[in-house]
């Protein structure tokens, strides 16, 4: 049996990811995401014969500690861990708030030293970590007006995998992120409405869910960029 723990697993991505899991034989996966509806219809299209697990909680203002508490009650191990939950504040820089500042860093990298912190623990060797990071914090990318902290946000992510990696190397655990382009999600549409994306949500969560199941024994404390224009 694996055991898999997915963020933002109610939609976009992260939902496509958790379906594509889910097909695997022998998974029990974990689905964290805020709304309790979108849980819930995750939970209707997940096949018959996986089980899942929900656990409705704000990444940003949650009490981590009781999140704690229910993965330890409920997972004796966990086996891939995916930080997959993102916040996008879309504003010029002189605009931008400590509260926005707060938001993007608090859910986008500091909900990864949390979650990970939580888990390692329960990570027996092989066990993979997969962080979401962005082109926007891909060193020499592309930067965009408007998207500083979050871009900075990713960029903490990125360097906190490779980082995480060195460190957890002699327990066999792998840690790696993708740093994604510009996907079709509610998140992209609601701040671009006018851009049009080259990739579906469904394609990039049934690619994080291959590369999260299969690429641990090839990659270790990478950044790797997933997007179909050149940084």
């Amino acid at each position: 049996m694996k055991n898999i723990i997915i963020t933002g697993a109610s939609r976009g991505i992260g939902k496509a990811a958790a379906l594509k899991l889910a097909q695997e034989e022998k998974v029990r996966i974990l689905a964290i995401a805020r709304s309790v509806e979108d849980l819930e219809e995750l939970r209707k299209e997940i096949p018959s014969h996986t089980e899942l697990l929900v656990y409705p909680f704000d990444l940003n203002n949650g009490d981590y500690g009781k999140l704690n508490h229910f993965i330890s009650e409920n997972f004796k191990s966990v086996d891939l861990l995916i930080n997959n939950a993102g916040a996008l504040v879309v504003k010029p820089f002189m605009e931008m708030t400590e509260d926005d500042f707060d938001l993007q860093f608090h859910i986008n990298a500091k909900s990864v030293f949390q979650l990970s912190k939580i888990c390692i623990p329960l990570m027996p060797k092989g066990s993979h970590i997969v962080n979401i990071s962005s082109m926007g914090g891909f060193q020499g990318s592309m930067k965009f007006p408007g998207l500083s902290l979050y871009s900075a946000s990713k960029g903490a992510v990125s360097i906190l995998t490779e980082s995480m990696a060195a460190e957890l190397v002699e327990q066999g655990i792998s840690v790696n992120a993708l740093a994604f382009g510009a996907v079709d999600t509610d998140m992209l549409r609601s701040a671009f409405p006018d851009y049009q994306a080259p990739l579906t949500a469904s394609e990039m969560g049934e690619y994080l869910a291959d590369f999260a199941l299969t690429k641990a024994k090839f990659y270790n404390g990478k950044v790797l960029p997933v997007s179909v224009s050149t940084p």
